[in-house]
Formats: C-alpha cells, sequence, structure tokens
C-alpha cells in the first residue's frame, strides 16, 4: 500500500492533511520564514537556508519573499534566479534548467484538484511535475500550471497564464499562453 506522500509524487489522488505531509510542510514553513525574515546582508546565511529546502547548484539566487510547499520537490540547475515573490507549489516535481530567470511574481503550481465537486470535498488532490528547460525567461507575474514543460531557449510575456507545452526556442505569451514567434 503507498503512502500518501508516495501517491502525492505519483501524480495519484492523495490526502494533503496527512500527518507525514503535515509535518514536513511545516518543516519547510519555518525554513521558509527564517529565509523570508533574514537581513538582505546576510547572504550566505540566506543560502545556507535554501540549500536545506531546494536541490541547487552553487550558482543561484532566490530575492525574499519566497514561498514553496515543501522544498525538496524543487531541483534549479546553475546560474538560476527568482526574483521577488517567486511562489513554487511543489507537491510535485519541479525541475528548472540552467540560466532561468523568473520575473517578480512567477507562480508554479504543480497541484491540482478534481472538476469533480464531490471528489474535491474528500480532501484529496492530485499533482503534476513541471519541466522548465535551459536559457529561459519568466516573465513578471506569469504562471505556470501543472504538467506544463517548458522547452530551452523560450521566452515567456510577462502575465502569462501557461496552460500547455511550449517548445524550444520560441517566444510564448498569453492568457492562455501561445507561441507568438519562432527565435
Amino acid at each position: 500500500m503507498k503512502s500518501e506522500k508516495e501517491k502525492m509524487l505519483a501524480g495519484d489522488l492523495y490526502y494533503a492533511g496527512d500527518e507525514e505531509l503535515t509535518k514536513e510542510r511545516e518543516y519547510a514553513r519555518n525554513l521558509i520564514f527564517e529565509f523570508n525574515h533574514s537581513k538582505p546582508s546576510g547572504k550566505d546565511k540566506r543560502q545556507e537556508i535554501l540549500k536545506k529546502l531546494i536541490t541547487a547548484k552553487d550558482s543561484f539566487y532566490i530575492e525574499a519573499p519566497f514561498y514553496c510547499d515543501y522544498g525538496y520537490n524543487i531541483e534549479v540547475g546553475e546560474n538560476f534566479y527568482a526574483n521577488y515573490s517567486c511562489i513554487i507549489l511543489d507537491v510535485n516535481k519541479v525541475k528548472i534548467g540552467d540560466n532561468v530567470l523568473l520575473a517578480p511574481n512567477v507562480q508554479l503550481y504543480t497541484a491540482t484538484h478534481s472538476i469533480d465537486p464531490a471528489e474535491r470535498l474528500t480532501g484529496k488532490e492530485y499533482a503534476k511535475p513541471i519541466v522548465i528547460g535551459n536559457n529561459v525567461w519568466i516573465g513578471g507575474g506569469a504562471i505556470i500550471c501543472p504538467g506544463v514543460k517548458i522547452g530551452d531557449n523560450a521566452t515567456i510575456g510577462a502575465g502569462s497564464v501557461v496552460t500547455k507545452n511550449i517548445p524550444d526556442n520560441v517566444i510564448a505569451a498569453g492568457n492562455p499562453c501561445r507561441v507568438i514567434k519562432n527565435i
């Protein structure tokens, strides 16, 4: 029998109120609180906190405030930068490549819920992974929905809502986000 955490990571319906998952979210929230309330001049301390939370190469920087669910489902590559107010709901894996820039207020959501109201009321939910390729720039206020893959060298326009995969070497924008130019 799978644990609720195993169901969560497999993309199956799971109960988010599970005791183990609740403790893990609390652990992450305490680290996030510490990070978000640390002095901007304490760069080394801030990086130490983030390294307890996410999997990252040495060259990355995240501005405060930053929010996530668990942290351990986030993997970022070299030269990653997230500007102010980044939210990553990492109920499932979020893999971000090298040289990725997130403008302010970018939101990555792996979590989703059933469209059936009766099933939603059970407290169960599920999640789909997000993958962002190398050399990607995501503009301010963009929302990346569950299960989306963004290809290498893509640029996502500010305010976009990305509901479907975006191929390599394009500029995409809008709500819903669509390719508007090949690079």
